[in-house]
């Protein structure tokens, strides 16, 4: 299948006029469980690989009949998990040529992404990826230094990473994503910067960079409780944020939010439709789709999952629906993680409540503390304020 049979496909019907939405596909398996890693995946579990790549074929299916989703144009896909690599790069295609077929699509502008990690692909992989329609590839790095992968659970080498970057390049990826952590358990500034140095000169489009949190039900939490998780100072920490920015801009990389990087129009376009709190369909088990104010979650169990979708019954084990005023400072909190931050004006429009109205004082409080920033109809996290976020969200929420 060529990307131009993909994009001629007779499944995929006209798209023309058509809203936009983001499709999800989570590919629950990996290598194994990371230290931090709070997702819903599952190592190993090969053998439920094509029963499980059945059933989301079948989800799509179902998915695509129901109202909420018949006139969406999908304009983004993004293949997540776990590690979608740990399937066979056959199966993602077949995945990616369903979708055509259950959705509107118009391929030659859908942003079609989808997240491997070094020492779970090879050369002929990428190949095929990108040669059936894959035009955007995220590679999960996390660090350039060994002892730190060692110290989150990584299943790869430095040396790993750059060879999947190089053989993505080789393969015709012209659109790279890397991620990578800070904050992380005996790391030092002078290591940080040597990571994030490695990562601009390899020269990706995109970069993530994530401060690491530590979530519940993770080794890194039972580690600490244990008090045997050592992380950086504070202070240190800071210093790392700090740096981000000069070097980032200097390899000609913008900020555009909170933790992302890009080079001008690559920015992803996936995740920008949720920091904006747009519809998208999730696909696969624990998937959450977010439709018309109510989101909708997938049961989090593969072996449930497809007993479900073989006998035809649903996998939605919960919704949520939210109220006009839940929604709005949903979308302002989202919004505001986007360096431009939110149209006053827009958010009226879709919700009928004005910001500034709405959140009075809280608002000047914000603004005099310099945490946000007013420029004409937009209000956005101040320098100051993004790196200060988490404290400026808990008094929006």
């Amino acid at each position: 299948m060529t990307a131009g049979q993909f994009s001629s496909h007779s499944g995929i019907r006209s798209a023309k006029a058509a809203p936009e939405c983001g499709l999800y596909l989570h590919i629950p398996f990996c290598v194994r469980k990371c230290h931090y890693c709070s997702f819903f995946s599952v190592p190993g579990k090969s053998g439920t690989f094509a029963r499980y790549c059945r059933a989301m074929c079948k989800h799509m299916q179902q998915a695509s009949r129901l109202n909420f989703s018949e006139n969406k144009r999908i304009s983004t896909v993004f293949f997540g998990g776990g590690t979608p690599s740990s399937l066979p790069s056959t199966r993602l295609i077949q995945l990616l040529e369903a979708s055509g077929n259950c959705f509107n699509t118009v391929h030659t502008a859908t942003e079609i992404s989808v997240e491997v990690n070094p020492a779970t692909v090879e050369g002929k992989d990428l190949e095929q990826l990108c040669g059936t329609g894959f035009n955007r590839l995220s590679i999960g790095i996390q660090s350039f230094n060994d002892d730190e992968l060692q110290a989150l659970g990584r299943p790869h080498t430095a040396a790993e990473a750059r060879n999947t970057f190089n053989l993505a390049r080789r393969a015709g990826f012209d659109n790279i994503s890397l991620d990578l952590m800070y904050g992380i358990p005996g790391q030092t500034f002078t290591s940080w910067r040597k990571s994030l140095a490695t990562a601009l000169e390899l020269g990706p489009e995109h970069l993530s960079i994530y401060e690491l949190t530590i979530e519940e039900g993770t080794v890194f939490e039972e580690l600490r409780m244990k008090g045997k998780l050592h992380l950086p100072e504070e202070d240190e920490v800071l210093r790392m944020m700090r740096v981000i920015l000069s070097e980032t801009e200097k390899k000609g990389l913008r900020r555009y939010e909170i933790s992302n990087y890009a080079r001008a129009g690559l920015e992803c376009r996936h995740n920008i439709n949720y920091w904006r709190n747009g519809p998208y369909i999730g696909i696969g088990a624990g998937a959450v789709s977010c439709l018309a104010g109510r989101r909708y979650s997938a049961v989090a169990d593969i072996e449930e999952y497809c007993r479900r979708i073989e006998n035809n019954e649903s996998v939605i084990s919960e919704i949520e629906e939210l109220n006009q005023k839940a929604r709005f400072r949903e979308s302002v909190v989202m919004g505001l993680r986007m360096t431009e931050g939110i149209s006053v004006e827009k958010l009226e429009q879709r919700f009928g409540l004005n910001a500034i109205e709405y959140y009075g004082e809280i608002l000047d409080r914000l603004q005099q503390n310099d945490l946000l920033a007013c420029d004409g109809d937009f209000i956005r996290l101040s320098d100051k304020g993004l790196l200060l976020a988490n404290r400026v969200m808990a008094e929006l929420v």
